[in-house]
């Protein structure tokens, strides 16, 4: 009799352990599924961040780290404030077009060298340095290198349409169709830049851009 109940015991403290681990495995909660809003938000993050891609580093960097500065977080509440928003832009794409014609060589040495491109060639940013007639007429300006530099500045504002900062500056309370435009707009500019900077790409490797291995 005392083995019976001794086992009883047993078997009623081992139920009492293992219920509230399996009440607790019941408790854990599933992860909660994203809303379409949040869904978005993602996906303009991923895009804008492809887009950036594209353009040059400097640019890029000016932009995301001015702009909460420029627009007070979004709130301008003066005209000054989206004057020098709109300055602030307006310098972005220049340095976007500018650094499009910038191209970069090595020396003898095998420091990389920075110029810009001229009708003449390439004028080599350190007057140190000095490159042959012959291989500086190698970097003139062609045409497919305004081609890229206006696609640059179709990029850039297509990345600034993503920023909301910018957005809430110049459309504190957009519309619905507002809305959708301020999304679709910079999705189609982008992927139609995307693609003609595929179809026509660049042999420049300027600054800002990923450096060539020769």
């Amino acid at each position: 009799m005392d083995s019976n109940l001794e086992n009883q015991k047993d078997g009623v403290i081992i139920n009492e352990i293992q219920q509230p681990l399996l009440e607790n495995e019941s408790i854990i909660p599933s992860k909660p599924p994203k809303t379409p809003a949040q869904k978005a938000i993602r996906k303009t993050f991923k895009i804008s961040a492809h887009l950036a891609n594209l353009l040059p580093t400097g640019s890029v960097l000016t932009f995301q780290i001015l702009s909460p500065i420029f627009t007070h977080q979004g709130h301008c509440r003066t005209f000054t404030s989206q004057v020098t928003t709109l300055a602030l832009l307006a310098f972005c794409c220049f340095l976007c077009f500018l650094l499009s014609f910038t191209d970069s060589f090595r020396d003898p040495r095998g420091k990389v060298r920075y110029g810009l491109a001229t009708s003449q060639g390439l004028w080599v940013i350190d007057g140190l340095v000095r490159m042959e007639a012959e291989e500086a007429a190698k970097y003139k300006v062609k045409v497919i290198d305004f081609f890229h530099a206006f696609m640059s500045i179709l990029v850039f504002v297509a990345v600034a349409l993503f920023d909301k900062n910018v957005v809430k500056c110049f459309y504190p309370t957009p519309s619905e169709e507002a809305k959708e435009l301020l999304v679709a707009v910079p999705i189609v500019v982008g992927v139609v830049c995307s693609l003609l900077f595929v179809t026509f790409p660049t042999k420049r490797h300027g600054i800002g851009f990923p450096l060539s291995r020769h």
